[in-house]
């Protein structure tokens, strides 16, 4: 059973950082593209970052400069590594991937979500 299983939520003060883990298990054949988002109290979920199988990235401009995301294509894992953390960071942040992964006698692509983790920043 293909799955995505993050690490490395929790709670920091204002100004602390976290790296956050998602790693992809199962009959995993390749990733392309891998991304971290987020949803915020009472808001829509929001692209947090993505990065692409050939290591381009992208990130919303609230995180510029304080969020860095990153990818092991032999462990079909992505992090997320946030610095200068905001109580406005505060959110429950998932993992998405897009996954090639592998059947009886093929292969099939599909997206997968995680199930999140709470990041909770104090003021």
């Amino acid at each position: 059973q293909v799955q995505l299983v993050e690490s490395g939520g929790g709670l920091v003060q204002a100004g602390g950082s976290l790296r956050l883990s998602c790693a992809a298990s199962g009959n995993i054949i390749s990733a392309n593209n891998m991304g971290w988002y987020r949803q915020l109290p009472g808001k829509q979920r929001e692209l947090v970052a993505g990065i692409t199988s050939g290591g381009s990235t992208n990130y919303a401009d609230s995180v510029k400069g304080r969020f860095t995301i990153s990818r092991d294509n032999a462990k079909a894992t992505v992090y997320l590594q946030m610095s200068s953390l905001r109580p406005e960071d505060t959110a429950v942040y998932y993992c998405n991937a897009e996954l090639r992964v592998g059947l009886i006698f093929g292969t099939s692509t599909k997206n997968y979500w995680g199930q999140g983790t709470q990041v909770i920043v104090s003021s």
